[in-house]
């Protein structure tokens, strides 16, 4: 009789809980350490593209995640004064990639994930080491405060910081300060009508967008020094964008202080030479962090997930798979920052009117930077969503 295969679990966010939902559904028994002391994430709301969408319906997911999209009229890109550069809607999204684009909060996501779990298989408060990698002839060791857990497969989900992938690949250099930073909050603005949007200045964006809960979804972010903080953000981000269009003025007057987060943002310039190294799979931003531009960090950690699961006997397999794409769409978010984020008036002003007329010459730029990313679809079948199937192509 075969002994059923292990697979251990370093972090329990999107990506963690997404592999461990995935090998769970392969028949491995799986162990999530989180060193938090709970699974509710730090951080606001999440951007899902059909590319995840199509992934979370190999675990049954998709569905219910779809069920919470709130976009479903016009939106696009605006200039701080508030002209259209370039507009698009749910409908034309859901028709050029087959599906919609989800935009929920990232705390809802991790619940529904956690929920695909067997009970006990998440331990919060768990600090995790990788002790030894493994190979094809001894199992991974990680070590814990309770002691060491052997496994067939170590997922290394613990994040842009990731201690596994400093293990792993010791000679690599490891994340960079992506030249800008972000703030982000999650608050009800009562009374705000708007149309989904991000509207991009000189060297600062902003989006705002509703979620279904009812809540506005809103962020920023500018070129600054790295390690920047304001004693009181609030302000900061009314120095910065409160004489912006509508609705940025009623975020900013309905948030308080302790509603805004701000991070700095890192990605990894130098691509590692691979996701794997013995037993040990790297998944998410510990294998390729990349800027926020595209909304797509969490999107692929989604893939990654499922992916591993297809090759969790061949991780050879599992690298040759999604370096090349995670590496593709990592330059491309870098490209994006350096368009959106640029600091030169002229180029500002020649960028700006070159998205406009692109806008009316075809599809908005906001659905064209999604060419060859949202239409990705997962390795293995069955589908759970049967309108997924209709539009497959």
């Amino acid at each position: 009789m075969t002994a059923t295969k292990r697979a251990v679990v370093i972090g329990g966010g999107i990506g963690g809980l997404t592999a461990a939902a995935a090998l769970h559904l392969r028949g491995l028994r799986v162990t999530v350490l989180e060193r938090a002391p709970s699974l509710r994430p730090i951080g606001a709301a999440i951007s899902l593209s059909p590319n995840a969408l199509r992934a979370l319906d190999v675990i049954g997911l998709g569905d219910e995640i779809r069920d919470l999209a709130a976009w479903q009229g016009d939106g696009g890109l605006r200039t701080p004064g508030g002209r259209w550069l370039s507009r698009s809607n749910a409908e034309a999204a859901a028709a050029r990639f087959g599906g919609p684009l989800v935009l929920l909060h990232r705390a809802t996501l991790i619940d529904h994930l956690a929920a695909r779990l067997p009970g006990g298989a998440v331990r919060t408060a768990a600090d995790a080491l990788l002790a030894d990698p493994g190979d094809r002839d001894r199992p991974a060791r990680v070590r814990t405060p309770e002691g060491e857990l052997e496994a067939d497969l170590v997922v290394a989900a613990d994040g842009i910081h990731s201690a596994v992938r400093a293990t792993l690949f010791p000679d690599h250099p490891g994340p960079v300060y992506s030249g800008f930073t972000t703030w982000r909050v999650v608050i009800p603005v009562p009374g705000a009508d708007f149309a989904s949007h991000e509207t991009w200045g000189r060297g600062r964006i902003w989006g705002t967008h509703p979620l279904k809960d009812g809540r506005v979804y809103a962020y920023a972010a500018a070129v600054t020094p790295a390690g920047g903080h304001a004693a009181d953000e609030r302000a900061e981000l009314l120095h910065r964008y409160g004489d912006w269009h509508h609705p940025v003025p009623a975020v900013l007057a309905a948030a308080r202080p302790e509603d805004v987060l701000r991070h700095d943002v890192h990605h990894i310039a130098e691509p590692l030479p691979a996701y794997h190294r013995g037993r040990v799979a790297l998944v998410g931003d510990a294998a390729h962090a990349m800027p926020p531009t595209l909304g797509q960090g969490g999107n692929q950690a989604i893939e990654d997930a499922i992916v591993l699961a297809h090759h969790h006997d061949d991780l050879s397999a599992y690298t040759a798979a999604r370096l090349p794409r995670t590496t593709a769409v990592a330059r491309q978010a870098v490209k994006v920052a350096r368009l959106n984020l640029m600091t030169n008036r002229a180029g500002v002003v020649v960028r700006d009117a070159v998205l406009a007329a692109l806008s009316k010459a075809g599809p908005a730029l906001f659905l064209r930077s999604f060419d060859g990313i949202a239409d990705w679809r997962p390795p293995q079948p069955p589908y759970a969503s049967r309108q997924t199937q209709v539009g497959e192509r």
